[in-house]
């Protein structure tokens, strides 16, 4: 496995690679890796689509709020490197921050529309830091395809997006949520959790298996539904709700009532100082 800290660097490695007919798959992070990170640079390790797999870590300050958790974001970069060798990366990019936003940067990239909702409406600002972060990564990497994890829905959502309206030729892979045994979706910011904290945080899913549950009942009122994950988050002493959301997919439009198709199902809430997110995505039956 290659490191490289400086884009000059990585950019002349990989236009090796592509001289040589290579397919770059590339899986971006912020760090601090996890089992869903390494779920997700086994996937591009393992598809027929791609010869060279490249990973980046580099905590985006710019999608990051002024109270939120920039400078105490969990990191551990000599593990990192391990586990990305171990997962069969060949080429790591860890720019530094002045590497990526050098003096007098003032070029940013926005969604809207879809970036206003769900986690847009507590976090304002932070899906710019998103698109422009990852904007600026495929245009130093240049992949064939990028994983991202489905937790992140509206995230997903969001780069899809900007892909299509800007016209990357890169082919956005989404894996599933993994889980602990539990439940609890992995996260960096698992890490933040008190034992009390970490059993109350099994709510999320909890709440969403269970909307999910009544969907396959029958249940159609998206009010009802979202009330219904909201009773059963907020019953948890240890939760504060930030949102529970039932809206369309992919699109992310609220909905007063279910129609056949998928629904996305988005729950925030905040366990001590952990903000953590979930969703599930349901099939609606005719």
């Amino acid at each position: 496995m290659q490191i490289f800290d400086k884009i000059a660097d990585m950019r002349a490695y990989l236009a090796e690679a592509r001289a040589r007919g290579e397919r770059i798959g590339f899986v971006p992070t912020m760090g601090f890796l996890h089992k869903g990170h390494l779920a997700l640079i086994r996937s591009a390790r393992e598809d027929p689509e791609v010869d060279r797999v490249v990973v980046s870590i580099f905590v985006n300050p710019l999608q990051f709020g002024p109270r939120e958790d920039y400078r105490t974001y969990p990191r551990d970069l000599k593990r990192d490197e391990e586990l990305c060798r171990s997962g069969g990366t060949d080429a790591l990019f860890i720019p530094p921050v002045e590497e990526m936003y050098p003096e007098g940067f003032a070029t940013y990239v926005e969604v809207t529309g879809i970036t206003e909702l769900l986690c847009g409406r507590s976090r304002p600002g932070h899906f710019r830091g998103v698109a422009t972060v990852v904007a600026k990564l495929f245009n130093i990497v240049q992949p064939d395809c990028a994983y991202f994890g489905i937790k992140d829905a509206q995230q997903v959502v969001v780069i899809r997006r900007m892909v299509a309206d800007l016209n990357f030729p890169v082919k956005v892979k989404v894996h599933p949520t993994v889980r602990e045994e539990d439940g609890l979706a992995v996260s960096s910011r698992n890490v933040y959790l008190g034992p009390e904290e970490r059993q109350a945080a099994t709510v999320l899913y909890r709440s969403l298996k269970l909307a999910g549950e009544a969907i396959a009942r029958g249940e159609r009122d998206a009010a009802r539904l979202k009330q219904f994950i909201e009773e059963t988050i907020t019953a948890e002493p240890l939760a504060r709700l930030d949102y529970a959301e039932v809206v369309s997919w992919p699109d992310l439009k609220p909905i007063e009532s279910l129609q056949p198709g998928e629904v996305l199902l988005a729950v925030a809430a905040y366990f001590g100082r952990a903000r953590l997110i979930d969703n599930l995505l349901v099939e609606v039956k005719a």
